[in-house]
């Protein structure tokens, strides 16, 4: 199917109008009190080896792979028996073992591995409250942070402390750069066990945000470490402990100062650390090898410059059947791809290529010697999953080609777990075989919204700015929708890099809360514009060193569009976002006052500079390098321009925006004489939690009803 056909299909209306009960946003908000019964069912499984397990909070059950068939192989009632324990549910049991029958179980702070076919613990261990852990199930080691040091404990429960100096300033084993170029840890074990390499990050020279808590008699300072834009950054090392010698080393990685090491990855014979080290300036690349035993420096495999920005986001994964050689992940050719080196640092292919992504590497096919990817190949707004042949670069569809997918893939790689929706699908749940590509349905989810007045969701593209590039927008309309009358309009935007809005999920990833504004009367737009995801290096870069222009041209062909439409009241046009959402909420209300009449602007940047370091240099270079570009894009100076009805709404502790953002623009507002409304949440960070969203949500609504409609 061409994508313009593919795309044709998708430009309907994918749920009928049912006028029956309304919904409420305790439905439809994740902290409200209705919403699990509100989102599709869902049911969990897990790989023994390549034997398919189906979690029930109540009993683990095989599946047969030819019949779907299910046998239980053990239940609450028998894990709590068989290890006097109380365990509350079997949804995080896991199998480590491919050819054993043994069973990883939780129970409080203890980890047990239960026979189940023997009915024994055969080993167990207690936990320490940690700030990180990681278990291996090799050596059956486990690494834990606390009270900001680090320990092991090993298989027969001996307890090894392995720092005395860890503080809120030396940060052992734990996420550093800010969880930038994909780093979610800081504890790495080596295939054998025996081995844990982890990061130490030095924050003594960054300096302190001055958060507050007001939940006390007295409010205390709770400062954090927050290196801004141009300020000076932490420094990171990276540590292996040794099981063996009980002695650690560290990388002999150079000087640390302004450069950042991710992507940790082991050799499969466990004598070998691999990473990615960038500098400052995130414009030049090498992937290291080094001596797990020594931390000697073995050499550069790999190096890549930018004019722009390079920025490694997955650490290299060998070939199962082949040691020598690994995949790498690279931007270099304009799009995510794979490619094929060996341990001498030799490309020997690239082995995906196109105007797409691969959006993540799942696995290895042993069997077929494939790489199992999901990727955007078939429509820039889906994510399908694709076997892809080592030896030729063959690419073969694996399962239903529509709609957005994730995958779970069994130890060999012969089979996988599929689990998608499509803008008609709730969630679907296939049983697939790599080798043959031929999918088998485990679960079908039922619409949970039947009964309800449904809106319409519908997608298309336009035009970006430039006037070449396909931006994708989805549209949000009530299901009384009546084309002859004239609707309050509210564009909600992100806009920002690593993330984007519309893909063929479930009613195009539509957010509950746009349901909801549309079931009170208005139409929602929502335009993903270039510099975010999935696009390739040209569409996200293009918005380098400038953030919030670019996006700011494409959001008002977004309006353009609108303003063409009959049924569009561009009179009454009102815009909402979050974080950088926010950034370009009040970079569109201060810009085109005379076009949007209202807005929310939620967690916002407003200058750059008081942004940290990693993500704000990769985009901005620092205040010193672009003073222009920090100039133009900082809403400081724009206070002047706000006309319409603002409502700016924070979490008082957000760690990631911090509130100095929104409190020199409320300052900069007071000295223009212009009126922003402010909203804080006391004690919340970036994101409001639990059922404060609801609140959240009431009061963002409330706001477009009192000056929209």
């Amino acid at each position: 199917m061409s994508r313009a056909l593919a795309f044709s299909v998708l430009l309907v209306a994918v749920a009928p109008v049912m006028a029956q009960k309304e919904f409420t946003l305790e439905d439809l908000n994740y902290g409200g009190t209705n919403y699990r019964n509100m989102v599709p069912q869902n049911q969990y499984y897990t790989w023994w080896g390549d034997q398919l397990v189906r979690q029930e909070m109540e009993d683990c059950r095989l599946v047969d792979r030819k019949t779907g068939k299910e046998r239980v192989l053990f239940t609450l009632k028998d894990i709590n028996q068989w290890t006097g324990t109380n365990v509350h549910h079997l949804y995080n049991v896991s199998f480590p073992y491919a050819t054993e029958p043994i069973a990883s179980v939780r129970s409080g702070m203890q980890t047990m591995l239960v026979n189940f076919d023997t009915h024994q613990v055969v080993w167990k261990t207690t936990l320490e409250k940690s700030q990180a852990s990681e278990w291996n199930a090799a050596s059956k080691a486990t690494a834990y942070v606390k009270d900001h040091q680090l320990y092991v404990k090993d298989a027969e429960g001996h307890v090894f402390q392995l720092t005395t100096d860890g503080s809120r300033e030396i940060v052992y084993g734990q996420s550093v750069h800010r969880d930038e170029f994909g780093i979610s840890g800081g504890l790495f074990w080596s295939p054998d066990g025996q081995r844990l390499a982890f990061y130490r990050m030095d924050q003594r020279m960054v300096k302190d945000y001055p958060q507050v808590d007001i939940f006390q008699r007295m409010a205390t300072c709770e400062p954090d470490k927050y290196p801004m834009a141009g300020e000076t950054s932490h420094q990171v090392t990276v540590g292996v402990y040794d099981l063996t010698t009980r002695k650690t080393v560290y990388l002999d990685a150079g000087d640390p100062t302004d450069r950042y090491f991710t992507n940790i990855a082991w050799s499969p014979d466990s004598k070998t650390i691999y990473m990615f080290e960038l500098n400052r300036d995130q414009n030049d690349c090498y992937l290291t090898s080094y001596q797990a035993q020594t931390g000697a420096k073995l050499g550069n495999l790999y190096h890549e410059t930018s004019d722009k920005y390079v920025e490694p986001l997955h650490p290299i994964r060998f070939l199962p059947w082949d040691s020598s050689q690994f995949v790498m992940q690279s931007q270099r050719d304009g799009y995510n791809h794979l490619y094929l080196l060996d341990t001498q640092g030799h490309q020997l292919r690239q082995l995906t290529r196109g105007a797409w992504v691969v959006d993540e590497l799942v696995g290895f096919d042993t069997k077929h010697r494939s790489i199992i990817i999901l990727s955007n190949e078939a429509s820039p707004i889906q994510r399908n999953l694709v076997r892809v042949d080592v030896k030729t670069g063959r690419r073969t569809p694996l399962g239903s080609q529509t709609g957005w997918h994730e995958a779970q893939l069994s130890a060999s790689g012969q089979y996988a777990v599929d689990r998608y929706s499509a803008p008609d699908v709730p969630r679907n749940i296939d049983w697939v075989e790599t080798g043959k590509g031929q999918a088998t349905r485990l679960f079908t989810a039922a619409d949970p919204w039947q009964g309800y007045k449904v809106p319409t969701f519908e997608c298309g593209t336009i035009k970006a700015a430039d006037g070449q590039t396909d931006l994708y927008y989805r549209m949000v309309k009530p299901a009384d929708f009546d084309a002859g009358k004239r609707y309050p309009t509210v564009v909600y935007v992100y806009g920002g890099p690593h993330a984007h809005n519309v893909d063929a999920r479930w009613h195009y990833a539509s957010r509950p809360w746009e349901t909801y504004m549309a079931q009170q009367g208005y139409v929602l737009f929502i335009l993903d514009n270039r510099g975010s995801e999935r696009r390739g290096l040209a569409f996200e870069q293009a918005t380098f060193r400038q953030l919030g222009q670019i996006e700011m041209q494409d959001q008002m062909q977004g309006v353009k569009f609108l303003q063409s439409l009959p049924y569009v009241d561009t009179s009454r046009l009102g815009v909402h976002g979050w974080s950088f959402g926010g950034f370009m909420t009040i970079t569109l209300m201060t810009h085109y006052p005379d076009i949007f009449k209202v807005g929310v602007a939620g967690g916002p940047v407003i200058d750059w500079k008081y942004y940290e370091v990693m993500y704000g240099e990769r985009y901005m270079d620092t205040p010193q390098a672009n003073p222009e570009g920090y100039q133009k894009t900082s809403l400081l100076h724009k206070a002047k321009d706000l006309k319409g009805k603002l409502q700016v709404i924070i979490g008082y502790n957000d760690p990631t925006c911090v509130p100095q953002h929104s409190l020199s623009f409320l300052a900069e507002c007071i000295k223009a004489g212009t009126q922003p409304d402010f909203f804080v949440y006391p004690g919340e960070p970036h994101n409001m939690r639990g059922h404060q969203s609801v609140h959240l949500h009431e009061r963002i609504t409330q706001y477009f009803e009192d000056y929209l409609k």
